[in-house]
């Protein structure tokens, strides 16, 4: 088959049928690039769930868990004074003095959940004792393993990890982006002072439930 053109007193044709032998070919070509961005986006890790604003199976879970003591948490230290403009506590390497009150208010929602059954550790650096202890009235020594946490966070988290007792790491953005590396998770940095939570009810397939930033503890609902 021939289409025969004219414009101008220019005439041409088209030979269709050589069209239509490398018809299939663009078909396949089309499909192929609407699939493969398709099926990249399917397949692409789920992001790390949000526990405030609303989640409301998610904050069960997390009190589920919790009650059971099957909970580890990585809680970022809070405003750190050598990245702002605002007033240091004590020293340069610590938090700044308004940081403080922030502290207290995460350590408060803790505190409703309940610690009776809930180990504590923080890194050894000025920020995150300091965090500890406004946060929990307790600031371990000694526990590098949450500063020098590069390829090792998960499997440090769960070695320290007693059945039946929550564990509670106050850490670093750094280490906090380990785990969700470790748990196969695309990484994001959260907030001063955010939360990270992880399920640990089964040692050998621990699973990521969420975080909550610090700031919306009050958004945090179970009803």
């Amino acid at each position: 088959m021939e289409l025969r053109l004219s414009l101008f007193g220019i005439k041409r044709s088209i030979d269709l049928s050589r069209l239509a032998r490398y018809r299939n070919t663009v078909v396949v070509l089309a499909s192929a690039l609407l699939v493969i961005p398709l099926t990249v986006w399917l397949l692409r890790p789920a992001a790390v769930p949000d526990l405030a604003h609303g989640n409301v199976a998610g904050a069960r879970a997390l009190v589920t868990g919790w009650t059971k003591g099957d909970m580890i948490v990585l809680v970022r230290h809070v405003e750190r004074c050598d990245h702002s403009t605002a007033a240091c506590l004590i020293g340069n390497d610590g938090i700044t003095d308004r940081s403080r009150s922030v502290a207290v208010s995460v350590g408060a929602q803790f505190e409703h959940l309940g610690l009776d059954r809930a180990d504590i550790y923080n890194s050894p650096v000025m920020r995150t004792a300091q965090t500890a202890g406004y946060m929990f009235n307790k600031v371990g020594v000694d526990e590098d393993w949450l500063v020098h946490c590069r390829g090792s966070m998960l499997r440090d988290a769960l070695a320290h990890k007693v059945a039946g007792r929550n564990l509670i790491l106050v850490t670093h953005s750094e280490c906090m982006a380990q785990l969700e590396k470790d748990l196969k998770l695309p990484t994001d940095t959260l907030g001063y002072g955010a939360s990270l939570f992880i399920t640990a009810e089964k040692l050998q397939a621990p699973r990521m439930l969420g975080f909550i930033e610090a700031s919306d503890w009050h958004s945090v609902t179970t009803e």
